[in-house]
C-alpha cells in the first residue's frame, strides 16, 4: 500500500477523536457561558448552574453512542460556592439509559475521590492545552480502558476545570479496526510511552506496552495534534 493510503488511515483515525473533541468543546463553551452571566458575582456559581449543561451532555451522548461513554464538566476544586468539588458528568450504562456519576467528592472523608492528579485534569490545568489521556484503566468512573479527550474551561482568565469525554478502548477499536485492517500488515495506535490504544497484531493488544526492538523499529506516522500515532509493525 502507497504512503498516499497509510496517509489516509491516519486521518480518518484522527478525524474519528477530532469528532469527540468537537464534542468537548462544545461543553467547554457552554460551562464558560454559564460563568459569564455569574460574571458580576462569579463566586455564586454552583452546582445548580452546571444542571443547565444536562441537556447537551445526553444529547452529545445519544449522537456519539457507541463511542463516547461518558462526557462532561470536571470543576476546579475550590470554584463552586456549594460544594468543594464537583463532576458535572454523565455516562451511558449498558442497557443504554444515561446515568450521573456521583462520587465521594468532600475532602474530609477517607472515601474522597481526588481527581485533580489524574492527565485528563492535570494536564489542561498546568498547559492551558487540550489533552488525549490514556490508554489506562479509569477506576474513577468505570473501571475500563479508556482514553479521556479533555480541554480547559477558562473565563476571564481564570481556570474553572475541564470539560472532557470518555471513550473505552473496546469501543475506540471497532471504530478504527476496519480502517487498520486495509493496511497490508500489522499495525496499531499507540500512545507517545508505547501503549496499545488499537492493534491488529495479536501479539500487542489493546492496553498492552509496545516496547523493545519491535517498537523502535516501527515506523511511526503522528495522528495530527491528536497525541496517538501509527505503527506499522
Amino acid at each position: 500500500m502507497d504512503s498516499v493510503d497509510v496517509m489516509d488511515v491516519v486521518a480518518r483515525v484522527r478525524d474519528t477523536l477530532e469528532d469527540v473533541f468537537a464534542a468537548v468543546a462544545e461543553v467547554r463553551d457552554r460551562t464558560a457561558a454559564l460563568a459569564a452571566v455569574r460574571d458580576r458575582d462569579p463566586e455564586d456559581l454552583g452546582t445548580a448552574d452546571l444542571a443547565a449543561l444536562r441537556p447537551l451532555l445526553h444529547d452529545r451522548l445519544r449522537r456519539h453512542r457507541g463511542l463516547v461513554s461518558g462526557i462532561g464538566f470536571i470543576a476546579e476544586p475550590g470554584l463552586l460556592c456549594d460544594v468543594p468539588a464537583w463532576l458535572e458528568w454523565w455516562q451511558t450504562t449498558r442497557d443504554g439509559d444515561l446515568r450521573p456519576l456521583l462520587l465521594d467528592l468532600d475532602p474530609n472523608t477517607s472515601a474522597y475521590s481526588d481527581y485533580t492528579h489524574w492527565d485528563w485534569f492535570a494536564i489542561p490545568r498546568e498547559t492551558g492545552e487540550r489533552a488525549c489521556a490514556g490508554p489506562y484503566v479509569d477506576y474513577l468512573c468505570s473501571d475500563e480502558y479508556s482514553l479521556t479527550l479533555s480541554v480547559p474551561v477558562h473565563f476571564n482568565g481564570r481556570f474553572l476545570g475541564v470539560a472532557a469525554a470518555d471513550v473505552y478502548l473496546r469501543h475506540f477499536e471497532a471504530a478504527v479496526l476496519p480502517l487498520l485492517r486495509r493496511l497490508p500488515g500489522p499495525a496499531a495506535l499507540v500512545n507517545a510511552r508505547g501503549r496499545v490504544a488499537a492493534s491488529t497484531d495479536a501479539r500487542h493488544l489493546a492496553g498492552a506496552l509496545l516496547k523493545g526492538p519491535r517498537f523502535g523499529a516501527a515506523r511511526l506516522r503522528q495522528c495530527g495534534e491528536i497525541p496517538l500515532a501509527l505503527a506499522e509493525l
